[in-house]
């Protein structure tokens, strides 16, 4: 009696030392590995609410202690155009600082440094797609054309903003939702295909650059599936309607993983260092 008694105190004061959040107040969605790291994607609001009033964008385990080993947090609360930077920008500096035991101040500065090499890298990319497409038509699945004024075909332009690599054979691209609205189709929602936009090339998708990156999977699976549908001769709203529902088992699914994700355990520093600059450097 006496030793279970002694077993139910250290246990006791375990658990009370160490403050654990579920997953599910965290993990939205998980993006598989990158550079044998886990990408999830998790809720920013929940961070700071529960865990650190200043975590934006993303983390890893070398900036912040809570950040489990092996996983690469990125913020939902930035959007898709942005999700491969600051992906990019995580792990670089997460290697620096594991590898070469740089500073987070310069480490964090270099990160920033290869973000603008790929911005100026994928803007290069979007022009020159841009300059090898055809005119296209300015209409929709029915032909409607929103904008009268337009010519019947225009030359896409400003348009495409970052390459998001290619699916089952389809080219999907993040793009300027504004501009689309504004000077080609005003209707145009957070996502659309080849088959159902016809200002769309052939065997493309677009994704609105203000998705935000936790819908971005989603939009994609929807449009691919949408699409599917149009060849095989379905109408735009049935299309449409399936693949929405397709799409809603998959969010059902990933919840259901991202609550089935481990604790995390909050220790009480929160940071390798609270201030700007690194106390070692004082």
């Amino acid at each position: 009696m006496k030793n279970l008694i002694i077993i139910f105190a250290i246990s006791f004061i375990i658990l009370s030392c160490t403050n654990y959040k579920k997953a599910g107040d965290v993990y939205r969605y998980y993006e598989g590995k990158k550079d044998n790291y886990d990408i999830w994607i998790v809720d920013g609001n929940q961070v700071r609410l529960k865990i650190f009033s200043s975590f934006l964008y993303g983390g890893n385990e070398q900036r912040y202690p809570f950040n489990p080993k092996g996983e690469i947090w990125i913020d939902n609360a930035i959007s898709c155009e942005e999700y491969y930077l600051t992906l990019a920008h995580e792990l670089n500096e997460r290697h620096l600082m594991a590898k070469f035991g740089w500073k987070y101040i310069t480490a964090h500065d270099s990160s920033l440094s290869l973000e603008q090499t790929i911005r100026h890298s994928n803007e290069e990319v979007c022009r020159a797609h841009e300059a090898s497409l055809k005119k296209v038509t300015a209409t929709d699945y029915d032909n409607i054309k929103e904008i009268k004024w337009i010519p019947d075909s225009i030359q896409i332009q400003n348009i495409y903003r970052v390459p998001w690599g290619t699916r089952e054979g389809i080219t999907v691209w993040i793009v300027d939702g504004y501009m689309v609205r504004k000077n080609i189709y005003p209707d145009f929602g957070f996502s659309g295909n080849d088959l159902s936009y016809h200002f769309i090339p052939e065997k493309e998708i677009w994704i609105d650059g203000q998705v935000s990156c936790d819908e971005t999977e989603y939009s994609i699976a929807t449009e691919l599936m949408e699409r599917k549908l149009l060849e095989k001769g379905k109408s735009y709203d049935d299309a449409y309607s399936d693949a929405i529902d397709m799409t809603q088992a998959s969010r059902q699914k990933m919840n259901n993983l991202a609550k089935s994700h481990f604790k995390i355990a909050i220790p009480d520093s929160l940071t390798r260092y609270a201030g700007v600059i690194d106390p070692s450097e004082k």
